[in-house]
């Protein structure tokens, strides 16, 4: 759309909060336009109607789960001005909805979000979410005291870590500078600054301290091409927190190749990997993988045992 077409497609928005009474009249009109602005989804939405619920569900700081008790509330002019102002901004700067209205969900837990981050999904999430501190812990026949979130990005996952095993000291580390000041404020927002250290870290080179019974990370792992590729609302993420290298898996196997040497005797590595797995057993024909289905995903999350790890880290 040419940048004319565009600022006139805002003011138009805009202008129609005058018009616009109920959410479900919010939510008409934003599905209209954005089926007709050619979004791309997948930052925690896959249609224009969830897209559409969501941002003015968050806009409004109501449960973004829970649309239709509010479908008939009538809303203030200022409020119907700040959801046309969110929906006009989702196409005219094409960032992800997060991104609009400042927060990501994993179920129940909401995290601040903004462009120094990836906007939190994971299917380690949905695992924890699930239940698979019972699911870890019966694996590894023992009590899980220390555990690292290795590329931690917003601390979501560190979050949910705390949660899932309660008795655990828990370190979150990334390269990103920037995205541990936002991790603090999540942690912050979850009272949990005792119990979760924030760490800038290049993968292992900046850690200190004892061995982890657990290492989770959901690394890096778009290819270049893909990276190269990505339409808008991807590229307003950093690009640090896709790019996997040339096949993508330049960090997953820096973290295979490295992990053993930070784990405690019976402990494990759980990593995100995308749909690279036939890539990953080829590269480690010898290794002893554990795939960990998910509701929304199959084959993309790996569980590896310290002892099946490579001992020393390849050349």
């Amino acid at each position: 759309m040419a940048t004319g077409d565009l600022a006139a497609l805002g003011r138009e928005i805009r202008a129609a909060a005058e018009d616009l009474s109920t959410v479900r009249d919010l939510l008409r009109f934003a599905v209209s336009k954005f089926s007709g602005a050619d979004l791309v989804y997948g930052h925690g939405t896959e249609t224009d109607l969830d897209e559409a619920a969501f941002l003015i569900l968050a806009s409004l700081n109501l449960p973004v789960d829970s649309l239709d008790p509010w479908l008939d509330a009538r809303l203030t002019k200022p409020e119907r001005a700040l959801v046309c102002d969110a929906i006009a901004k989702r196409i005219e700067t094409r960032k992800p909805a997060p991104y609009i209205v400042g927060q990501a969900w994993i179920g129940p837990y909401k995290f601040k979000v903004d462009e120094r981050v990836i906007v939190p999904r994971s299917f380690i999430g949905e695992l924890l979410l699930g239940g698979a501190d019972e699911i870890l812990q019966l694996d590894m026949d023992r009590t899980v005291t220390r555990v690292l979130d290795l590329c931690t990005g917003s601390g979501c996952l560190a979050i949910l870590l705390a949660e899932a095993f309660p008795e655990a000291e828990i370190v979150a580390a990334d390269i990103s500078k920037d995205a541990l000041e936002v991790a603090k404020q999540n942690v912050a927002d979850y009272h949990l600054e005792d119990r979760i250290q924030l760490c800038q870290s290049d993968l292992f080179e900046g850690l200190d301290g004892a061995p982890f019974d657990l290492i989770i990370s959901n690394p890096p792992y778009v290819t270049a091409a893909a990276v190269d590729a990505f339409p808008a609302e991807y590229e307003a993420e950093p690009k640090l927190a896709h790019l996997g290298g040339e096949d993508g898996l330049d960090l997953a196997r820096k973290i295979i190749d490295s992990a053993r040497q930070h784990l405690t005797p019976g402990g494990h590595l759980l990593m995100e990997i995308g749909q690279a797995r036939d890539d990953l057993e080829g590269y480690y024909p010898d290794l002893a993988f554990q795939w960990l289905d998910t509701e929304l995903s199959e084959g993309e999350v790996l569980l590896i045992a310290e002892a099946d790890l490579p001992s020393t880290p390849e050349t």
